[in-house]
């Protein structure tokens, strides 16, 4: 396995069977362009086989945390270790950055999910709620 930062729209749109849709070209390009994100995609024998993708988030009084956005990994790849690699591998490229701390927000039934970030050293928090704002018309 071999895991990389992508730095082109093409890698991700390569990648986009990973994501809950198709990766827009406009939308690809403005993610990697944008100053704190970062898509990090593991590759087995050259096939994208995982994608995990974090944000940095900077608070005046806090200083800067990564928020991991989105963890994937191609059904057929799962239960290999891919996913901890890849949350493992974006704690380390947020301890490069300086980053003081790193979370994530998971439904509390996703176990696969919980047992993956346990694995990497995620620690629970308590129990919280999510509340959205849909903006779209």
């Amino acid at each position: 396995m071999d895991i990389r930062p992508a730095r082109t729209a093409a890698e991700l749109q390569a990648a986009e069977g990973l994501f809950d849709g198709p990766a827009r070209e406009e939308w690809s390009a403005r993610f990697l362009a944008a100053s704190g994100h970062l898509m990090l995609i593991a590759y087995v024998d050259g096939v994208p086989a995982g994608m995990v993708s974090g944000v940095e988030m900077t608070h005046p009084d806090k200083g800067t945390e990564m928020f991991l956005y989105e963890l994937s990994v191609d059904e057929g790849y799962r239960r290999r270790g891919i996913g901890r690699a890849l949350t493992l591998a974006l704690a380390e490229e947020a301890k490069a950055r300086g980053c003081y701390g790193m979370w994530v927000g998971v439904d509390t039934d996703n176990d696969p999910a919980l047992a993956t970030y346990g694995a990497a050293g995620a620690e629970d928090e308590g129990v919280f709620s999510m509340l959205g704002w849909n903006l779209t018309p």
